[in-house]
């Protein structure tokens, strides 16, 4: 059923008409010409499509629209708006991508983890980032990216 749903968006209200069980991702893509978020496997398997909401790592491509009603939504468009955030930082810093693809969904995973846990081991980093798809070969370095970012957090506080 098509209604108007309004939730925030990288910190400013939107409203999007719109079939309420349309699928995030393509409200996102579609109909805010948010295209960082990527579209990957379509199951919410590969993490491709990660944005966060109210704080938690959701797979956007099996969240309807209805879920975020009211809500706080994150997307990488969103994530260091006054300049790169310290996971940006670090996965740079690290080469922590090759092609690309999977980098937003993996940067919003990261971000989520040290929202959560500011100062998580490497295992805790491993085992988070796990269901986070990387068909590169990028694992270590982006391993050692959370790590860093992590640091980056620890040492401001």
């Amino acid at each position: 059923m098509e209604r108007t749903v309004s939730f925030t968006l990288n910190g400013r209200p939107v409203a999007v008409k719109a079939d309420e069980e349309r699928m995030l991702l393509w409200v996102l893509r579609s109909d805010l010409a948010l295209t960082g978020t990527k579209f990957g496997c379509g199951e919410g398997v590969c993490g491709a499509c990660t944005v966060i909401v109210e704080n938690e790592a959701v797979r956007s491509c099996v969240t309807p629209l209805s879920a975020v009603a009211g809500k706080r939504v994150l997307t990488i468009e969103g994530v260091g708006q006054k300049g790169l955030h310290a996971v940006q930082r670090a996965f740079l810093d690290h080469h922590a991508f090759q092609c690309g693809y999977c980098t937003p969904g993996m940067i919003l995973n990261a971000y989520a983890l040290l929202l959560k846990t500011p100062h998580p081991t490497r295992q805790q980093i491993a085992d988070h980032m796990e269901d986070n798809l990387c068909r590169c070969g990028a694992h270590m370095r982006i391993l050692d990216a959370v790590q860093q970012a992590a640091a980056a957090a620890k040492a401001g506080s």
